[in-house]
């Protein structure tokens, strides 16, 4: 078989109607590669699958679907990853069900990029907006990939600070590749597939149904080495993430906000439960070390003598500029490095402030 054929047999399988993620390891265990599943009579198909679903595998009324596939991943900038690929993400192999395949828009090779998911409320508060794009700004200078799940409030936030540095950012989303949803986000996603990645298990054409994204979650959360929730209702979609970054080893992380929000609620609970509290992008790097060592930055010789020109009220990069006598380039950079360290904190409107008494 030519490679366009094994892939036509791997998309042929993928949208075998009621065929699981489990059933579907089960074929390929018994009978190798999707070719030889087809090549297989009733009888032996059988053996693993119940008699309708052996009808349902051999039926050929697929043929328009896999050619629209096919297609759609000739075309510049798209592709199909699949279980057997030497490309397919390696820690997607580690969580109990992985997807048979990948619809891919973008940088394919970025999903075994050193990762960490972001994931928060629709509803977000403003200044949790603020801490998701100003946080995953800093992961992704450091060159850390940001995935999320491209919903609105703090998974956009997320997006857009990921998009800001060298690390990029990663959208699982819960539709088909072609599908692009919340329609608002459009302009969003054009800018992820150009710069990122944009990442479907779903077929082409896949509606936004609800049922769908609970079920895209274990994606981003197995994408990653660990899972950062900025804010969160008790009942929150960002909460079974965090459960499953949790049952897949993953490291899962919150940040503690008012007592009075909503939307906090979420993430005391799971600090309660045992997840690392954060208020730096620091914390984080330092807890997941071990991966990510070398996008620490080390601390400026000039830090010290930046911190005092800053004082103690909130000031903009412009005013640490005239201050210092430093170049915005290099003050821009210590920032990062100081808010990094916990010992800087970046607050909405562009202004930073000091922390504590460093």
């Amino acid at each position: 078989m030519t490679d366009k054929e094994h892939l036509a047999a791997w998309i042929d399988l993928s949208l075998v109607p009621g065929l699981g993620g489990q059933t579907l390891r089960n074929l390929l265990t018994r009978f190798g590669l999707p070719g030889a599943v087809f090549r297989a009579n009733r009888s032996q198909l059988g053996q693993c699958t119940a008699p309708e679903l052996a009808d349902r595998i051999l039926g050929r009324d697929r043929d328009a679907a896999v050619h629209r596939a096919l297609v759609w991943a000739d075309f510049p900038g798209n592709s199909i990853v699949t279980l057997a690929d030497d490309g397919y993400p390696r820690q997607l192999l580690e969580i109990p069900d992985p997807p048979a395949l990948l619809y891919v828009r973008g940088n394919a090779a970025l999903l075994s990029a050193r990762s960490l998911a972001m994931v928060g409320s629709r509803n977000a508060t403003p200044q949790g907006v603020a801490n998701a794009e100003q946080f995953a700004r800093a992961f992704s200078q450091s060159g850390i990939t940001i995935v999320s799940g491209l919903a609105l409030g703090i998974d956009t936030a997320a997006h857009r600070g990921g998009l800001e540095g060298s690390g990029s950012t990663i959208a699982v989303i819960g539709t088909g590749a072609d599908v692009i949803y919340p329609k608002r986000n459009v302009a969003l996603t054009e800018a992820i597939a150009a710069r990122g990645a944009v990442v479907s298990e779903f077929p082409l054409g896949t509606p936004p149904l609800a049922e769908n994204f609970p079920r895209r979650n274990r994606i981003i959360s197995g994408l990653a080495c660990g899972c950062l929730v900025v804010e969160a209702a008790t009942a929150s979609g960002s909460l079974i993430t965090a459960r499953l970054a949790s049952e897949q080893g993953r490291e899962v992380f919150a940040i503690p906000g008012s007592i009075h929000s909503p939307v906090s609620r979420g993430c005391h609970a799971l600090i309660k439960q045992g997840a690392k509290l954060v208020e730096s992008a620091a914390d984080v790097l330092e807890e997941l070390g071990g991966y990510f060592t070398r996008s620490i930055p080390h601390p400026s010789v000039a830090d010290p003598t930046l911190i005092q020109h800053m004082g103690f009220d909130p000031c903009n990069i412009d005013e640490v500029v005239a201050r210092s006598g430093l170049t915005a380039d290099t003050v821009s950079a210590m920032l990062l490095e100081l808010e990094l360290e916990g010992k800087v904190a970046a607050l909405p409107g562009g202004l930073y402030q000091r922390m504590g008494k460093t």
